[in-house]
Protein backbone atom coordinates (compact mmCIF):
# COMPACT_ATOMS: atom_id res chain seq x y z
CA UNK A 1 0.00 0.00 0.00
CA UNK A 2 1.45 3.30 -1.18
CA UNK A 3 0.08 6.66 0.46
CA UNK A 4 1.75 10.14 -0.75
CA UNK A 5 1.02 13.20 1.20
CA UNK A 6 2.47 16.39 -0.60
CA UNK A 7 2.44 19.17 1.90
CA UNK A 8 5.65 20.58 1.40
CA UNK A 9 5.22 24.72 0.63
CA UNK A 10 5.92 28.53 0.35
CA UNK A 11 4.07 31.50 0.73
CA UNK A 12 6.19 34.44 0.67
CA UNK A 13 3.58 37.16 0.97
CA UNK A 14 4.63 38.98 -1.75
CA UNK A 15 3.07 42.07 -2.93
CA UNK A 16 1.98 41.54 -6.77
CA UNK A 17 4.60 44.47 -7.76
CA UNK A 18 7.30 42.85 -6.03
CA UNK A 19 7.41 39.69 -7.32
CA UNK A 20 10.02 38.43 -9.24
CA UNK A 21 10.91 35.76 -11.71
CA UNK A 22 12.76 33.91 -9.02
CA UNK A 23 10.24 34.24 -5.94
CA UNK A 24 7.46 33.11 -8.54
CA UNK A 25 9.60 30.16 -9.71
CA UNK A 26 10.31 28.88 -6.67
CA UNK A 27 6.70 29.13 -5.37
CA UNK A 28 5.55 27.14 -8.37
CA UNK A 29 8.29 25.28 -8.28
CA UNK A 30 8.13 23.80 -4.85
CA UNK A 31 4.05 24.02 -4.11
CA UNK A 32 3.18 22.76 -7.37
CA UNK A 33 5.94 20.99 -9.09
CA UNK A 34 7.23 19.18 -6.84
CA UNK A 35 4.04 17.61 -5.88
CA UNK A 36 3.47 16.14 -9.45
CA UNK A 37 7.29 14.79 -9.95
CA UNK A 38 7.56 13.42 -6.43
CA UNK A 39 4.35 11.30 -6.77
CA UNK A 40 5.56 10.37 -10.02
CA UNK A 41 8.11 8.49 -8.62
CA UNK A 42 5.67 6.31 -6.84
CA UNK A 43 3.13 5.91 -9.78
CA UNK A 44 4.44 2.86 -11.21
CA UNK A 45 4.47 0.58 -7.78
CA UNK A 46 1.17 1.82 -7.04
CA UNK A 47 -0.26 0.51 -10.48
CA UNK A 48 1.53 -2.98 -9.81
CA UNK A 49 -0.68 -2.88 -6.14
CA UNK A 50 -3.71 -1.25 -8.29
CA UNK A 51 -3.76 0.58 -5.06
CA UNK A 52 -2.73 4.11 -4.08
CA UNK A 53 -3.27 7.37 -2.57
CA UNK A 54 -2.01 10.97 -3.36
CA UNK A 55 -3.10 13.54 -0.80
CA UNK A 56 -1.96 16.93 -1.99
CA UNK A 57 -2.51 19.64 0.55
CA UNK A 58 -3.83 23.22 -0.85
CA UNK A 59 -5.19 25.83 0.72
CA UNK A 60 -7.58 28.46 1.09
CA UNK A 61 -6.05 30.29 -1.76
CA UNK A 62 -6.77 27.07 -3.89
CA UNK A 63 -10.46 28.70 -4.32
CA UNK A 64 -10.35 32.65 -3.64
CA UNK A 65 -7.59 35.43 -3.34
CA UNK A 66 -5.99 36.87 -0.19
CA UNK A 67 -3.43 40.08 -0.40
CA UNK A 68 -0.33 39.52 -1.16
CA UNK A 69 -0.25 35.92 -2.35
CA UNK A 70 -0.66 35.99 -5.70
CA UNK A 71 1.91 33.55 -6.73
CA UNK A 72 0.89 31.39 -3.92
CA UNK A 73 -2.78 31.70 -5.02
CA UNK A 74 -2.07 30.26 -8.23
CA UNK A 75 0.46 27.69 -7.16
CA UNK A 76 -2.33 26.46 -4.49
CA UNK A 77 -5.46 26.87 -7.53
CA UNK A 78 -3.05 24.81 -9.20
CA UNK A 79 -2.34 22.16 -6.99
CA UNK A 80 -6.47 21.74 -7.20
CA UNK A 81 -5.94 21.43 -11.43
CA UNK A 82 -3.34 19.20 -10.85
CA UNK A 83 -5.42 16.59 -8.11
CA UNK A 84 -7.55 16.47 -11.10
CA UNK A 85 -5.49 15.80 -13.84
CA UNK A 86 -3.67 13.40 -11.76
CA UNK A 87 -7.01 11.56 -10.55
CA UNK A 88 -7.65 11.11 -14.46
CA UNK A 89 -4.26 9.98 -15.42
CA UNK A 90 -4.15 7.55 -12.88
CA UNK A 91 -7.53 6.64 -10.84
CA UNK A 92 -8.54 4.12 -13.14
CA UNK A 93 -5.47 2.13 -12.15
CA UNK A 94 -6.42 2.46 -8.50
CA UNK A 95 -4.81 5.47 -7.70
CA UNK A 96 -7.20 8.09 -5.87
CA UNK A 97 -5.62 11.61 -5.72
CA UNK A 98 -7.28 14.41 -3.49
CA UNK A 99 -6.50 17.62 -1.90
CA UNK A 100 -7.22 18.99 1.57
CA UNK A 101 -7.58 22.37 1.46
CA UNK A 102 -6.94 23.82 5.17
CA UNK A 103 -8.19 26.70 6.65
CA UNK A 104 -5.98 29.40 8.99
CA UNK A 105 -4.26 26.46 11.35
CA UNK A 106 -1.24 27.19 13.29
CA UNK A 107 1.73 26.24 11.29
CA UNK A 108 5.09 28.05 10.05
CA UNK A 109 3.08 29.45 7.32
CA UNK A 110 0.54 31.12 9.05
CA UNK A 111 3.05 32.30 11.48
CA UNK A 112 1.74 35.98 10.88
CA UNK A 113 -1.67 35.38 11.83
CA UNK A 114 -1.02 33.30 15.08
CA UNK A 115 1.44 35.73 16.31
CA UNK A 116 -1.07 38.55 16.48
CA UNK A 117 -4.06 37.77 18.65
CA UNK A 118 -6.16 40.35 16.97
CA UNK A 119 -5.78 38.99 13.71
CA UNK A 120 -5.79 35.28 15.07
CA UNK A 121 -9.26 36.52 16.63
CA UNK A 122 -10.22 38.61 13.31
CA UNK A 123 -9.56 35.17 10.89
CA UNK A 124 -11.36 33.03 13.88
CA UNK A 125 -14.29 35.19 13.40
CA UNK A 126 -14.50 34.86 9.70
CA UNK A 127 -15.33 30.82 10.41
CA UNK A 128 -18.83 29.64 10.72
CA UNK A 129 -17.65 27.76 13.74
CA UNK A 130 -16.07 30.73 14.98
CA UNK A 131 -12.44 29.48 15.94
CA UNK A 132 -9.29 28.42 13.99
CA UNK A 133 -8.65 25.21 13.25
CA UNK A 134 -6.21 23.00 15.14
CA UNK A 135 -3.87 20.18 14.16
CA UNK A 136 -6.28 17.23 15.11
CA UNK A 137 -8.79 18.35 12.46
CA UNK A 138 -6.77 17.67 9.59
CA UNK A 139 -6.55 13.39 11.35
CA UNK A 140 -9.83 12.58 10.28
CA UNK A 141 -10.12 13.50 6.49
CA UNK A 142 -6.61 12.64 5.86
CA UNK A 143 -7.45 9.04 7.08
CA UNK A 144 -10.54 9.31 5.35
CA UNK A 145 -8.19 10.30 1.94
CA UNK A 146 -5.89 7.55 2.42
CA UNK A 147 -8.47 4.44 3.38
CA UNK A 148 -10.61 2.38 1.33
CA UNK A 149 -13.41 4.25 2.37
CA UNK A 150 -12.14 6.88 -0.50
CA UNK A 151 -12.44 3.75 -3.37
CA UNK A 152 -14.62 6.09 -5.28
CA UNK A 153 -13.52 9.75 -4.75
CA UNK A 154 -11.04 11.33 -6.24
CA UNK A 155 -9.79 14.60 -7.99
CA UNK A 156 -11.61 16.46 -5.20
CA UNK A 157 -10.63 19.31 -3.34
CA UNK A 158 -12.32 19.54 0.22
CA UNK A 159 -12.13 22.49 2.27
CA UNK A 160 -11.02 22.26 6.02
CA UNK A 161 -11.99 25.67 7.50
CA UNK A 162 -14.55 25.53 9.96
CA UNK A 163 -16.57 27.54 6.75
CA UNK A 164 -14.51 30.44 6.41
CA UNK A 165 -15.45 29.24 2.46
CA UNK A 166 -19.01 28.86 3.50
CA UNK A 167 -19.69 32.57 4.66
Amino acid sequence: MAIVVNAAGINLREPAEEITHASWDRTIDLNLAVPFFFTREFIAYMRAQKFGRVINVGSLQSSRAFPNGLAYGASKGGVSQLTRAMAEAWSRHGIMCNTIAPGFFPTALTESVFSDQETEARVAGQTAVGRNGRLEDLCGVTVFFASTACNYITGQTLHIDGGFTAK
